[in-house]
């Protein structure tokens, strides 16, 4: 009987330990797992977004050096195209001081010609003016040089005469 009565002392055992203490257990367990299960959801979520935050960043890296590549590129470009235009600019200007500068030598040029040949002119007025009246100032000087003047005037129209006599002459002679 003994044994009959520690088989009936286990099994109310059993019966409380299955009705009071089991269906705690297993709230207990479940909302465990519950936890767990939501910990892991979680940690799966922020996995993910982790992965698609870092998607995002490559994908943001690789279009800043894109862009970045092309905002080099366009400034090299605009560089080269500013560079030739100042050295077209440099060229213009250039030739325009060259042209410039040769159009200012020229009138300097001629302005200085102007001005020898007024220069000349006045000297040679002025010692044509002294050497006539030095030689005027002596009686016999102005008397031969009247003379002179007046011997040149008889040769020019003692040749005009001769070339227009020849003139019919050789006109009607070589018919």
């Amino acid at each position: 009987m003994e044994i009959i009565a520690e088989l009936v002392a286990f099994v109310i055992v059993i019966l409380v330990i299955w009705r009071f203490v089991v269906p705690v257990l297993k709230k207990m367990v479940t909302a465990r797992q519950d936890t767990v299960q939501q910990q892991v959801d979680e940690a799966e979520e922020a996995t993910r977004k982790l992965n698609e935050a870092q998607a995002k960043l490559e994908s943001a890296v690789e279009e800043a050096r894109q862009e970045a590549a092309r905002i080099r590129d366009d400034a090299r470009a605009d560089a080269t195209r500013i560079h030739d235009e100042l050295v077209e600019q440099a060229k213009r200007e250039i030739e325009r001081t060259k042209a410039r500068g040769g159009e200012q030598l020229a009138a300097q040029r001629d302005q200085v010609v102007r001005q020898m040949r007024a220069e000349l002119g006045a000297q040679s007025y002025g010692l044509a003016e002294k050497l006539v009246v030095e030689s005027l100032a002596d009686e016999s000087a102005r008397r031969a040089s009247v003379d002179d003047f007046l011997d040149d005037i008889d040769r020019l129209v003692e040749a005009r005469a001769a070339t227009s006599a020849d003139a019919p002459a050789t006109a009607g002679g070589g018919a």
